[in-house]
């Protein structure tokens, strides 16, 4: 991997903080964001010891990772607490928080327990070539489940959830190794339940 001059992934940190600001503020993902990826550029993340989310070019990033992952979600924030760089491999650690644009009764926010982040890597011309999403999932799962509780889930985020339990995938997302029939029986039990309590 090539070393790259501080500066200018210091500038390219900026801009993307600054693009996904708008982002949040316009609830516009694909316009703010895609234009900071090469045309071969790798993006994923783990959903979970049986499946995985991979985009492999700009196209499915704009369509699965900035499009149809971020259905429900277009308005949620996700501030960055800390920027790690690493010029002479031209990679970048971002320390993020995921904030739903709700808040409880008492004027608190949902906010997911615990941090996420991304892990980039520079392709130059103001560009990342990679990128990879940590976040803890259970954490993930269970504000979801506090907010359908409260009547402030996104509508399109339990369609989605509906979509999981009639066992169909959302694009981009690839089995890790054969998942048991049993789990998957289990898995989509556990969601229609979810649905049923707390509505579709």
């Amino acid at each position: 991997m090539a070393a790259y001059p501080r500066k200018e992934l210091e500038e390219m940190v900026d801009l993307w903080l600054s693009a996904n600001k708008k982002a949040e503020q316009e609830g516009d993902w694909i316009s703010n964001l895609s234009a900071l990826y090469t045309e071969d550029a790798e993006y994923s993340w783990n959903m979970g010891p049986n499946r995985e989310f991979i985009a492999s070019n700009r196209q499915q990033i704009e369509e699965w990772a900035l499009g149809a992952h971020m259905e429900g979600f277009e308005k949620w924030r996700y501030p960055y607490e800390k920027i790690l760089i690493d010029e002479q491999l031209g990679e970048v650690i971002g320390i993020w928080r995921q904030v739903a644009p709700v808040k409880r009764e008492d004027g608190s926010e949902y906010e997911v327990a615990g941090l996420g982040g991304s892990w980039f890597r520079y392709g130059g011309d103001f560009k990342w070539c990679w990128q990879r999403d940590f976040f803890d999932l259970d954490n993930a799962k269970s504000m979801f489940m506090e907010l359908a509780a409260d009547g402030k889930l996104d509508a399109s985020v339990k369609q989605r959830l509906s979509k999981l339990a009639k066992g169909q995938q959302l694009p981009g997302v690839y089995p890790l190794h054969t998942e048991p029939a049993f789990a998957k029986k289990c898995w989509g039990l556990l969601v229609m339940i979810r649905i049923v309590l707390f509505g579709k």
